[in-house]
Formats: C-alpha cells, structure tokens, sequence
C-alpha cells in the first residue's frame, strides 16, 4: 500500500461510523479500528444484556482508544441496551407530559450511568423534534412534545443529566423531522414551510442546545427535504450544514442512517455517502446490518468516498477537518467521564440498569393520564379482551412492542389476547368480542388517524362495545380529537415496558378506587 493511498483510507475511515453484526466485534472492524475508524454503531443484536455491551465496548476500546462508540438509546420505545425486555423508563413524551425538568434531569442521568458503564460514549439522543403534527408517523411519542419552547428545556436537561454522568449527547433530527407525516425510512418527507416557520417551529431546541451552558455534543441530520433551505434532502443539502454552522454549533454532523429509503437511490449507499461528505457532514452512520452483510455495507462506503478522494470530488484536508470535530468530542467526553468517575463494567452496569429502573418507574407513573369515563376493569372481576389495533411496523423502535399485552396479562392471567392478523380473523374476533359482554374489552392505539385502517377498526369497536377501555400508546397531544370525551382513554405516552406497567397499573387502580 503506497503513503498517498494509506493516508487516503484513514482520511476516509475517519467519517466513517458503521454497524456490525453480532455481539463480537468482528475482524474487519478491528482491522478498521487500527487504520482510523472514527467509530461504530451499536443495534440491539449487538447488546442483548448490559453485561455483553459493556464486554463488546471494553474490546472495541482496547482496539482503539480513541473510537467513538455511540448507541441509539432514547429510553421509551426506542432501546437498543432494552430492546429485549423493553426500556426501564418511558421516552421522551411522558416526560414533557409530566413537565418536570428535575424528573427530566434524573432519568437523563440515570441512563447516562448506565451508557458510561456499558461503555458508551455517545447516546443518539435526545429527540429535539417538535412533533407539530400529530399524525407523525416516525416521530410521536419520541419528542418531548408539540411546543418549542417546551422541547428546548426539555432537551437541554436531558444532555446535561448525560454530562453529568459522563456521556456524550447527540440533538436529532436537525433542522427537526416534527412536522412530517411521512416515515423516512421509507421515503422522503417534505416540510414545505417558509425558513422563518422552520426557525420558528423547530429550531429552538437546536438553538437552545447550542448554547454553552449545554454544549451538545453532535447533531444527527434529518432525511427530509425542506425547499427554503436547499433543493436536496437534508442530509445531503449543504445550505443545511451551514446553517447549523451559522447558529452556532461547532461539533460534528452526524448523518441518520444513509440505508434509509429517503436518501438511499439507485446509485447505492456508497454515492450517497459521498454526497453527505460534499453536503457537510463529518460522521457517516451507515445504519443496521440485519440481513445483510455488514462488511460489504462498510466498504461500499469506503469505496466510493476512496474513489472520490482520487477522482477530486472530496479532498483528504477536508475529511481531516471531520475527524478533527470528531477528535474534539471524543477529548470531552473522555473528560466528562473523567468528572463523573465511571468506568466501563459489566457489574456497574448491572446496579445502573437497577437504578435506572427505579426513577424510570417514577416518570412512567406520573405521565399517565385518563381521559373520559373512570375505567370498568375489575381486578377481581372477569378478565378482559385485549384486541391490538396498531397495524404500522415501527422502524424506529424495530418491532411492534407487546408490552401492554404483557402487563395485562399480569394483571389479568386469564386476557384473551387477540392478534389481528388479517380481514377474516378481525371478522371473527369481533363477532367473539362483541357477544362477550360479560368481559370487559381493552383496545390498544397508536395512531387512529381519521382515514386509516387503526381508526376504522376502532370505530367498529366503539359501535359494537361503547364500553371498551383504550390503552394509546401514541402521541397524547392527539387524544381528544382522536377518541372524544364519551370513550374511556388511559394515554401511555409510549408503547415501552415502563409505559406499559405504569398505564395498566394506572388503570386497575382507578377501577379499584372507583369500586370502593
């Protein structure tokens, strides 16, 4: 390999923050930790428990002390270090519910001790979108809520709960993905606002994270096109880059997953990321491997940015740029973690996790909120029905979470829980439901739009049972359109296991105290 060419992939290393496959690290990410890897990105099938991430973390650090390992960890429906048994704590809605920013600070920084002991050193998170539509397919329940203002405090004690345990905090999705219905991991949203409804709307989290008392570490661009700042999509429009710049953020633009059908083209992921780096941005995610081969992932991108590097398009002092953002955030937090005295181990992991679970139980029971009717489940009395009417796979969190399900089932041993699993079962299920008066009927939701098949399914419910209880795990700011006030609604701000608990147990308290 001749000086020019190994300057060249470290150069191109240096952007470069890609997943992998399994809960080892595999050789060719150590091979890359030792030509310049700026860092890597963690999925929940890399950390199944909290003790395998923190082994996992320990070796990629041991390969390269200076890689930034970074996790998707926003706590409610979105977990990677929980994924497997659902987050300890609710996400970001429930905490605006509760609009408590002490509370907010608390659960930041008990997660912050459980990232540092896994050896995380920055958290994707938090959501700075304002979710200013409520019919958000991809956002929801993971902005702190619907008003500027509230989502600036909000989001700016959630980074400092993370410094102060020790971790890394990254804003997404600038210049906020809050007033889109469409999911861009499927397609490209467009926010067809003036630049002044923007700064208006949806810059003040950012603007407010920016500020010193803050310092946000790094910001995750958006995959949605937004005319009045440029004509390309966010993350590959350099007029965005610049505004961020212009507001005064310093550190490294990390891009959301360049996999994602908004950005991803006929041209492969390698062109596109070759335009995020001509676009501005610093630390190229490349996204999750599942299905795929993760190894060629990585060097498709490595490839293309080489070959732009020789062909002239990007020049090697301008990814030397990039990695000196990133060398910065890596040198604050390694004295963040310093401050806060943790450590990475498999044990501290442990006691973090049980702390976490203590002040998440805290925010998920104060979030909840009843709309309409006191409920009439009984814990002693007949067991319910529990018809799940969520038909959208959630690409942000994963999977559709069962954790209300679960929680019912506690509750009630003998729920008949029913899945919907096409036209003819709904049929049957409610011709079952609707002569089973004796049973009390749950419904869950996440985004009964008016038009859409959740919606549709929920009226036929109502019609049949004007008695069924309604468990939304969606946003809660969308309830009295949704539902009115003659249907009983226990709003969950979230579909997590501490949404889950605290929405059901919420709502067998009400039953009891209503009957006594």
């Amino acid at each position: 390999m001749t000086t020019v060419h190994h300057d060249a992939l470290r150069a191109v290393n240096g952007v470069l923050l890609p997943g992998f496959t399994g809960t080892d690290a595999p050789a060719w990410v150590l091979a890359a930790c030792g030509e310049g890897l700026a860092g890597v990105v963690c999925f929940a099938h890399n950390t199944p428990d909290v003790a395998t991430a923190a082994r996992l973390s320990a070796r990629l650090h041991e390969a390269s002390p200076d890689l930034l390992v970074t996790i998707d960890e926003e706590g409610g429906d979105v977990s990677r270090l929980e994924a497997l048994t659902g987050s300890s704590i609710p996400g970001a809605a429930a905490l605006g519910t509760v609009d408590d920013e002490d509370l907010t600070e608390r659960v930041a920084f008990a997660l912050g001790r459980l990232l540092a002991a896994t050896g995380v050193d920055l958290d994707l998170a938090p959501v700075l979108d304002v979710n200013s539509r409520t019919e958000n397919p991809v956002v929801g329940v993971r902005a702190f809520g619907a008003a500027p203002e509230l989502v600036a405090r909000h989001g700016a004690v959630f980074v400092q709960g993370l410094h102060r345990a020790g971790v890394g905090a990254c804003g997404k999705h600038f210049p906020g993905h809050g007033a889109t219905d469409v999911d861009s991991h499927l397609s490209l949203p467009v926010v067809d606002d003036s630049l002044a409804t923007v700064r208006d709307r949806d810059l003040p989290p950012f603007v407010r994270a920016f500020e010193p008392d803050v310092g946000i570490d790094s910001i995750m661009t958006a995959h949605l096109l937004v005319p009045a700042i440029g004509p390309r999509p966010v993350s590959l429009e350099p007029a965005a880059a610049a505004l961020a710049r212009d507001l005064g953020f310093e550190g490294p633009i990390i891009t959301d997953a360049l996999d994602m059908g908004a950005v991803t083209g006929a041209e492969g992921i390698g062109e596109t990321a070759v335009q995020a780096i001509e676009a501005g941005a610093d630390l190229l995610c490349l996204g999750t491997t599942v299905g795929r081969d993760d190894e060629t992932l990585f060097r498709q991108a490595q490839s293309a940015l080489l070959a732009a590097v020789d062909e002239g398009r990007v020049t090697i002092a301008r990814l030397h740029e990039s990695a000196a953002r990133t060398a910065r955030t890596v040198r604050r937090v390694r004295r963040l973690q310093a401050a806060a005295g943790t450590r990475c181990d498999p044990v501290e992991a442990t006691a973090a996790l049980e702390a976490l679970a203590v002040v998440g139980h805290e925010a998920a029971a104060r979030a909840v909120r009843v709309h309409g009717p006191v409920p009439r489940l009984d814990p002693d009395g007949p067991a319910p029905d529990v018809l799940d009417l969520r038909q959208r796979f959630d690409h942000a969190a994963g999977r559709t979470a069962q954790h209300v399900q679960t929680a019912l089932l506690q509750a009630f041993p003998g729920a008949r829980v029913h899945a919907l699993t096409d036209p003819a079962a709904w049929e049957d299920v409610l011709v079952e439901v609707a002569s089973s008066v004796g049973r009390p009927l749950v419904a869950i939701t996440r985004e009964p739009v008016p038009g859409s098949g959740e919606a549709a399914s929920l009226g036929v419910l109502r019609a049949a049972r004007p008695d069924l209880v309604v468990v939304h795990t969606g946003f809660p700011d969308a309830v009295p359109a949704w539902f009115g006030d003659r249907t009983t609604v226990v709003v969950a701000c979230g579909t997590g296991r501490a949404n889950a608990r605290a929405a059901v147990a919420t709502l067998t308290a009400l039953t009891s105290e209503a009957h006594r």
